[in-house]
């Protein structure tokens, strides 16, 4: 006699304004246990402020320490969303429970932030081949940049250095935006989560657009604050990302049966 199939977990649809429910969740978490995330931003910012310190005036220095900072940002954050997880399933996660999870060293975890700083070494190589070629003054220093791409008189150097950027982004964007998250709930194999991921970015493009400007303008202010808004911007977005899964899942966007970590 055959079993029932096991039962699927209704659908919610995903909605344009998913995102800022995803970050209003993210900000309840940190709020509820704001240890782990405040010392995962502190660390973040202190970090980014050394290197402040150790890069300046070397701008392909600086260029190449902050975009490994903003690609590999993710996967220092996976802690969080173990938090997030723990807090959905109505546990309390501390920072032990975070140093466990960096002890276990997931491979899949670990390859996945090798390859994000590899991502982050390419666009370093090439945005310095496009500024060495394209620039009427050499760039050394942040002062050279401002002077000569950023307030140069033509304005297309500029915009072409960014729009090389975007181009570099959205794929290691479309390539990330879930696979974290889901690595942490699941034993699927990186290429198997990081399709998904592209999945995801297929099936709700304006939704995944909006979710990229959103984590752009924080980490951005962050930035922009001397790195003190670090402190609260990364860990906002670390427990934000993962009920941005968790949405995703129950939209039944993976495709794959069950229910993972306990959570439907």
């Amino acid at each position: 006699m055959n079993e029932p199939p096991t039962p699927h977990p209704t659908a919610h649809p995903i909605s344009v304004t998913a995102p800022l429910r995803w970050l209003a969740l993210g900000w309840q978490d940190l709020r509820t246990n704001p240890v782990p995330g405040l010392l995962h931003g502190l660390a973040a910012a202190l970090f980014g402020a050394g290197l402040l310190w150790f890069a300046d005036g070397h701008f392909w220095w600086l260029a190449g320490a902050f975009s490994g900072l903003v690609l590999v940002a993710p996967v220092v954050l996976v802690g969080l969303l173990l938090v997030s997880r723990h807090a959905q399933l109505g546990q309390r996660a501390q920072m032990g429970a975070v140093f466990k999870l960096w002890r276990e060293a997931d491979p899949r975890l670990v390859l996945f932030g090798v390859l994000l700083a590899l991502a982050g070494t390419a666009w370093v190589l090439l945005s310095a081949g496009l500024l060495a070629f394209w620039a009427p003054q050499p760039i050394g220093t942040l002062d050279d940049f401002v002077a000569h791409v950023l307030l140069a008189p033509n304005d297309g150097l500029f915009v072409g250095w960014v729009m090389l950027g975007a181009l570099l982004a959205a794929p290691v964007f479309a390539s990330s935006v879930v696979t974290l998250p889901l690595l942490l709930d699941t034993e699927q194999p990186l290429p198997v989560a990081v399709g998904h991921s592209w999945r995801v970015v297929a099936q709700y493009p304006v939704v995944m657009v909006l979710w990229a400007l959103l984590i752009a303008l924080l980490v951005g202010v962050g930035l922009l604050t001397g790195m003190l808004g670090l402190i609260v911007a990364l860990p906002w977005l670390g427990h934000a990302s993962w009920h941005a899964y968790v949405d995703l899942k129950r939209a039944g966007t993976f495709g794959l049966p069950g229910s993972w970590g306990g959570v439907q």
